[in-house]
Formats: C-alpha cells, sequence, structure tokens
C-alpha cells in the first residue's frame, strides 16, 4: 500500500499512553512507514519497548521536543520553572539570538542519548514537535549532537519547509504551512550539508478540527509531491492526559479513522 516515494509519518509517539496506542495500531495495520517518539514525556520507557516489539515495522524517530512539559535537563534559563516555553516564546528568543546555546545543547543530547537507551538503537531520523529543530540556532546544535554520536550519513532529518507553489496548490493550512517554511528557510541544505538526508517535500499541516473532513485534507497532501515526499499526520486515542496538555484531541481519533479505512488505500491508489 505504501509507495516507495511517499512517507507518512505520525507525529507525538509518546504523548500520552493513548496517543501511542492508537499509533501502534495504525503501524500494525500497515498504515504508516515511521512515527517520531518524545523522549521527554513520563511513559517513554514503556512506549519505546512497544515500539521495539513491532521490528522494522516502521521507522522510528526522534520528535525533539523544547516546547511541552519538563525537559530531561535542568534549563534555569529556558525552563526556569521546570516547563519547557511555548513555541511563541521560542521562536521569539530565536530571532533575538538569546536562546541558551549551553542548555539547548545539552537537552538535545540527553533526548537523543534517552531514544537509544530505551530504544535499543538510535533514531532512524530526527524531526521537531512543533519543528522546533529547524529554528536558527537549534539546528546547529542538532546537527552538531548527531554528528557527535556518528549519526550523519546514517540517519534522515526532516525538512518541514516546502516550496510556497506546492503550498499554495494543496491550499491546506496555508499560513502556518508558509510561516514554517519561512522559519526554517535553508534547513534542508544545511543538514545534506552535514551529511544527513532529507525528505523533499512536505504536507500534512492540519487545523485539528474534528469537524474538518481530514480525508479530503489528506487527498490535498498528496497534490504537487516533492521527489522523496512526506506527509506527517497526528493520529491516537483520546485520554485524560491529553485533554490537560494539547488542543488537538479529538481530531486525532479521526485523522486514526481514516488511516485504518478503506478510503485511506483508495486515496492512495488515485494519487496523482
Amino acid at each position: 500500500m505504501l509507495a516507495r516515494d511517499l512517507k507518512i509519518c505520525a507525529d507525538d509517539y509518546g504523548l500520552t499512553q493513548a496517543v501511542s496506542s492508537g499509533i501502534l495500531e495504525a503501524v500494525e495495520a500497515g498504515r504508516l512507514d515511521a512515527t517520531g517518539a518524545m523522549t521527554t514525556r513520563p511513559f517513554w520507557n514503556i512506549a519505546a519497548r512497544d515500539l521495539a516489539s513491532l521490528g522494522s515495522a516502521v521507522e522510528a524517530g526522534l520528535h525533539l521536543d523544547l516546547t511541552l512539559g519538563p525537559p530531561l535537563t535542568r534549563m534555569p534559563t529556558l525552563a526556569p520553572n521546570g516547563k519547557l516555553p511555548s513555541i511563541g516564546a521560542l521562536i521569539r528568543l530565536s530571532q533575538a539570538r538569546r536562546l541558551p546555546k549551553a542548555e539547548i545543547r545539552a537537552e538535545i543530547a540527553a533526548q537523543i542519548d534517552a531514544f537509544g537507551d530505551h530504544y535499543g538503537r538510535a533514531p532512524a531520523f530526527i524531526d521537531g514537535h512543533q519543528h522546533v529543530h529547524m529554528l536558527p540556532g537549534i539546528r546547529d546544535w542538532l546537527f552538531e549532537a548527531a554528528t557527535a554520536r556518528g549519526l550523519s550519513g546514517q540517519i534522515w532529518m526532516r525538512d518541514s519547509a516546502d516550496r510556497f507553489s506546492r503550498i499554495l496548490k494543496r491550499g491546506v493550512e496555508v499560513p502556518k504551512a508558509l510561516i514554517v517554511a519561512l522559519a526554517g528557510r535553508g534547513f534542508g541544505k544545511a543538514a545534506q550539508a552535514h551529511g544527513f538526508v532529507t525528505n523533499e517535500g512536505f504536507a500534512g499541516y492540519s487545523a485539528f478540527d474534528p469537524q474538518r473532513s481530514y480525508a479530503s485534507d489528506f487527498s490535498r497532501y498528496l497534490l504537487a509531491p516533492g521527489q522523496r515526499h512526506l506527509i506527517m499526520c497526528h493520529p491516537g486515542r483520546v485520554d485524560y492526559e491529553l485533554e490537560q496538555i494539547d488542543p488537538a484531541t479529538y481530531s486525532r481519533e479521526q485523522e486514526l479513522e481514516f488511516l485504518l479505512s478503506d478510503r485511506f488505500r483508495d486515496v492512495l491508489a488515485a494519487r496523482p
């Protein structure tokens, strides 16, 4: 079902136990190529074991987290109250060149190491929660940490930016997609210069609105594909913890329902 020139990647594995269980359902049904895992979450050790049990059925990567919950390391400047900042605050610090370099470098290293410690091997790729891995400054420290661990030439990095013409043709969450493309400008070339392969073509931006047709949006994600097209998605089940920490709740169940459906198969078969 899944095509060689297309990857479908579920974000937020490990976010909560219910989200993780939904992603595992989709993997076991053969509907996902990859999933990015959050090693900062309290049940990562359990989630890692469950994911590792699926072997080569899915590519497992690190979903770098610098905006949700407590970090793995002590970050008195970025997270003085023990909680990571919002994405807006992180972007402002990046634009002002006021990111605490030493703290973020240590946190990136800790998250990469936590992946291997519990999953049993290095991540197959690295991306970022709310695309934080692409921000100026953070991207450089990520390349540095991954290279120091021998991952250059071994793993791929997600480029969440795409050409403006492709974004406009798809017509889904255009402002969000354009903002990320601008903020992450140059990421792909920089990653490749450090020896990391990237996707070429990216879609999947969502309003996380359960009243909206995710099936229709997904059909549009397939338009204007790049040569190594990547679609992110956010399937999962909902639990109390998710409702407390993330605005995307029941839209995750809608995405999961679509991925598990015959319509998903039909949409892929009919893709341009």
